[in-house]
């Protein structure tokens, strides 16, 4: 006789869920690294990222719970249909949590998050009980935009400063006048808030990177993330020596593929912190990691929708060195986040759900107008 607890059916449903207007980039600063682009899965332009499909997974139970995912953006429809199959007719409750049978890191986190939803309503527990415990209640969150104007820089850090976020992350690249940006934000902020700056690798090299920091006001800088090629060890160890500021690394398993990506910065004390995203285990393992070195870290994202930044506040809770401000600001970005109720934000903080399972429910109105007509589905 079939359990109660077997996957009796998954559906993948295809969505698109475009940006707010003036979200990202200023009018005038327009992103024409194709190459960029292409390596960071955005389509033609950095700008386009939200134009690029995500798929929100729906797993039920012979007992009728259903769980619900979300996968990274740009997804393989064939290796979500080939997940699908492999899953559908297993026990959630004799499987191996920390270890699916899911090999690609961009779909791994949509059916991880999914079935340890549908646990987490069996057990009575959320979700980040399951993964440990939580340390914490509130997630401290950053604001965060693209490529500006100083003028617009500073306004932007200005409004979430008023809203109550303690730190700003924008994107740069090496044409931005990024020592402008701290001037312009300092006149209009004063020590109100604290800025990060993620060039994506896009500094390159050592050399450059001095160059733009240059005049810089590591007053109001939190610290610099991924200035150059993620390969280059000794760039970021003589960075780490001669900025005056933390230096920040981003180990995204949806890119990398492998959580052992961070020995090599660990053995060579590379970086005064991480950025970490991707699967639930993996990431409090790696936070786990960061802080036996004695490191500090914060959920990273790729600015997504209601389910997975949901998840990454179970996981900022359950990870004890996660204490940076976290990437999850995908409502201040996107035009809906496709849950019914959207995650609940005091002071800059974004509370942890604290009910069975993952704690928000998928927006089928919202599934049924952003969905693009692709769907997937198994029945056992």
């Amino acid at each position: 006789m079939r359990s109660a607890t077997t996957i009796q059916s998954i559906r993948a449903t295809e969505v698109v869920v475009p940006a707010r207007p003036g979200s990202l980039n200023s009018e005038n600063v327009l992103d024409t690294d194709a190459a960029f682009a292409k390596r960071h899965l955005t389509g033609g332009s950095w700008t386009e990222f939200a134009n690029q499909p995500k798929w929100i997974v729906e797993i039920v139970l012979a007992n009728g719970l259903t769980g619900i995912g979300e996968t990274y953006r740009s997804a393989s429809k064939e290796k979500i249909q080939e997940a699908m199959d492999r899953l559908a007719g297993m026990d959630v409750l004799k499987m191996n949590w920390r270890s699916l049978p899911i090999e690609d890191q961009r779909i791994y986190e949509a059916f991880e998050t999914a079935i340890l939803d549908v646990v987490g309503q069996l057990l009575g527990a959320p979700i980040h009980q399951l993964l440990g415990g939580a340390f914490r209640t509130a997630i401290d969150c950053n604001g965060w935009t693209g490529r500006r104007t100083p003028e617009d820089a500073a306004q932007k850090a200005y409004e979430a400063m008023q809203k109550g976020h303690k730190v700003f992350k924008f994107k740069c690249s090496d044409e931005d006048p990024v020592r402008l940006w701290t001037t312009e934000i300092r006149k209009r902020c004063g020590d109100g808030i604290r800025i990060i700056l993620d060039p994506n690798q896009r500094w390159n090299d050592v050399a450059t990177t001095l160059r733009l920091m240059e005049g810089v006001d590591n007053g109001i800088m939190l610290g610099l993330e991924d200035p150059i090629q993620h390969a280059d060890v000794e760039g970021y160890k003589l960075l780490r020596s001669k900025l005056g500021i933390p230096l920040y690394r981003h180990i995204s398993l949806p890119y990398t593929q492998d959580i052992k990506d961070i020995i090599k910065f660990v053995r060579a004390d590379a970086t005064d912190g991480y950025n970490f995203n991707g699967g639930a285990y993996n990431c409090v393992l790696l936070a786990e990691i960061a802080g036996l070195e004695g490191k500090t870290c914060w959920r990273g994202s790729e600015v997504d929708l209601g389910i997975s930044e949901t998840m990454g506040l179970h996981i900022a809770a359950a990870s004890r060195s996660c204490t940076i401000p976290s990437d999850i600001f995908g409502e201040l970005v996107r035009v809906d986040d496709l849950i019914v109720e959207g995650i609940h934000f005091e002071k800059g903080a974004a509370l942890v759900p604290t009910v069975p399972g993952l704690g928000v429910q998928l927006d089928q109105g919202a599934l049924g107008r952003y969905g693009t007509g692709s769907r997937l589905e198994v029945t056992a």
